[in-house]
């Protein structure tokens, strides 16, 4: 067993697996650890059911089509600035 197997994972580490873990894209091992790391830590199990609540309301909020003019505006803006040199 080594020493990180032994220790399970961080908080750091479970938050970088987060999104993983939401879409069912780990491996079984990883998964595993995990979910052991939730069932002891109250702070990951918090930061969780917030993660999931925003994912929900952010799927729920829809978009809002931007008006012509700003539209107008950061196109010309993006043209001006992207555009290649004539050096």
């Amino acid at each position: 067993m080594s020493a990180r197997e032994a220790k399970g994972l961080s908080c750091r580490e479970m938050i970088d697996l987060l999104a993983d873990y939401l879409e069912s894209t780990l491996s079984q091992e990883a998964v595993g650890e995990l979910e052991d790391h939730l069932a002891k830590c109250d702070a990951c199990q918090a930061y969780l059911t917030t993660y999931r609540k925003t994912k929900t309301l952010t799927a729920q909020a829809g978009s809002v089509e931007m008006p012509a003019e700003m539209r107008r505006r950061l196109s010309e803006f993006l043209l001006r600035h992207l555009s290649p040199d004539d050096a």
